[in-house]
């Protein structure tokens, strides 16, 4: 008889990973707004007052980052400027550049729609 460990984790709301998830879907949205064959490859991290945008992009519209990503937090209702961790005193870090070669082709990175 074999035997094997199951594991498993669940997050609650306002959890660092579902923040970084909304961050990152408000993104995907912006462009699919503005560009329905956008390419969105974009991944996000929270802590201490600190959120790291990072990714590949192509898509024919203009998004503010930073608008968008402060815009997701306060949102989750992260506005208490008490807090290290809130809407408007975050410091938004973006390493964000256009998709190139096959990344911008097809694979994972599909639009939604």
């Amino acid at each position: 008889m074999s035997s094997y460990t199951f594991s498993s984790e669940s997050v609650s709301e306002g959890h660092p990973d579902k923040v970084c998830d909304y961050i990152a879907d408000s993104i995907l949205d912006a462009h699919l707004a503005g560009d329905p064959r956008s390419r969105v490859a974009c991944e996000v991290l929270c802590k201490s007052g600190q959120v790291v945008l990072a990714g590949e992009i192509t898509s024919n519209t203009t998004v503010d980052y930073e608008s968008v990503a402060r815009q997701a937090i306060r949102d989750i209702g992260y506005t208490d400027p008490a807090e290290a961790f809130n809407a408007d005193g975050v410091k938004v870090i973006q390493f964000i550049s256009k998709q190139f070669g096959r990344h911008c082709h097809g694979g994972r990175y599909g639009w939604r729609g």
